[in-house]
Order: structure tokens, then sequence, then C-alpha cells
């Protein structure tokens, strides 16, 4: 198996477009990703949370209809209600627990030569924004 993440996007003003689940969906037929468990929070403005998990997705999101019809439940209500922490009242989050399945061979690897993961961060988005741009104005 390759690496599992969970990744919490959230849109303020609950502004879903409908570009998600294609994009997404795209990922998991390229094999670069497999979609292990996926739920969806609202925020209301008083600060209360409503969440609805993938098995239910489609009602709220047809566009999530047959999207992943044998999820492993990895979130729970305590994980959910955790995650929704960070986002802001009147917004929505998709929460993604997804395999980085292009990985797969190279964790192979690593684990069949004795190695371990003791390190891995991801660097923000707005780092590496700042250091392309000032790579291409230098």
């Amino acid at each position: 198996m390759g690496p599992v993440e969970i990744a919490v996007f959230s849109f303020p003003g609950s502004q879903f477009n409908g570009q998600i689940a294609p994009a997404l969906r795209a990922l998991v037929e390229a094999e670069t990703v497999r979609v292990l468990d996926l739920a969806f929070v609202m925020k209301a403005d008083d600060g209360s949370v409503a969440w609805v998990e993938i098995e239910d997705a489609a009602m709220h999101a047809p566009e999530f209809e047959g999207f992943h019809d044998d999820p492993i439940d990895l979130l729970n209500e305590e994980d959910i209600m955790l995650l929704a922490e960070e986002v802001q009242p009147g917004s929505s989050a998709a929460i993604i627990v997804w395999e980085h399945t292009w990985a797969t061979r190279l964790s192979a690897a690593i684990e069949g030569s004795g190695g371990i993961v003791v390190a891995r961060e991801y660097i923000p988005e707005a780092i590496v924004d700042a250091a392309v741009a000032a790579a291409h104005n230098a």
C-alpha cells in the first residue's frame, strides 16, 4: 500500500462548484490516488457542524454518486468533529483520506530494503509559490 494522507479542503461560504468530483475521479481512474474515505462538513454561522460521509454523499451531491462503492471507514465522528474545528463558520469542507497509489512501488522497494519512514512533511503551498516566484524573478 502507498502512503495514506488525510486532507481537509475548506470552502469559505460553502462555495462548492462541481469541479471537485470530476478532478478527483480523474486521479482515481489514473491510479494516482485511491479514495479510502471521504466526508463533507458544513459549519453554520453559529459554529454548529453537520456532515455527510461518502456512503450518503450522492443524496447531497449527485456528482459523487457511485464514486466509491467500497470505502474503508477510517473517519469516525470524533475525527470529523476535530477536523471541523479548522473550518470557519459559514463554510464547508471536504475531508478526504486517500492512498497515494503512485508511490506504492517505491514504498514497497523502500520497505523491501529495510527502510522506514522517519519523517515526512508537506511544504505549505504559499511557501512553494513564493519560492517559485522568487526563482522566476531572479
